[in-house]
């Protein structure tokens, strides 16, 4: 046998001791964060995006906007909820589909269509006065700052189905 072992002192016992536990904590830490950011990356998304039949029939949208309302699940977490939500569904002068999104760009308020006597014909904002066009776009010198989101839409079965609110610019 060897006569060059040294044996490892109370000192030096304790040293690794301590350092292999507080490695290991630091690990058993470090494992939620990660789980955390890694998590989103390996959920599947949908190919289509989230489009939800909102109950309306194609035959029934007029040039007159009207209030769509309908409620999604919604999953937080493990927190499962049920969202109620809300748009302005019209015909153009084209013939085309608009859904718009009653929250006023500027503190969030719902907006209403004709809601204020004085302004017909215009989305109205009871927060602040806040206007908008039947198109959507904010009326100059009004508190909002941009025009109403817009809501991604399809027919499929001549029923109506929403998808996300996209900013007007990217709309």
């Amino acid at each position: 046998m060897s006569e060059d072992k040294q044996p490892v002192s109370r000192r030096q016992f304790l040293n690794y001791t301590l350092t292999g536990v507080g490695g290991f904590m630091a690990a058993g830490l470090m494992v939620s964060p990660l789980r955390m950011a890694i998590d989103p990356v390996l959920q599947k998304g949908s190919e289509e995006g989230e489009f939800v039949n909102v109950q309306l029939a194609e035959d029934d949208i007029t040039n007159e906007p009207q209030r769509v309302d309908w409620e999604v699940e919604q999953v937080d977490g493990w927190y499962e909820s049920t969202v109620s939500k809300s748009a302005w569904v019209y015909k153009d002068d084209n013939d085309d589909i608009v859904a718009l999104s009653p929250i006023c760009k500027h503190l969030g308020c719902v907006v209403s269509w004709e809601g204020s006597d004085e302004y017909p014909e215009r989305f109205y904002c009871p927060c602040h006065d806040g206007l908008y066009y039947k198109d959507g776009e904010n009326v100059p010198g009004t508190p909002p700052t941009a025009g109403l989101d817009v809501y991604e839409h399809k027919i499929d079965n001549g029923m109506l189905f929403l998808g996300k609110a996209q900013p007007r610019e990217e709309a």
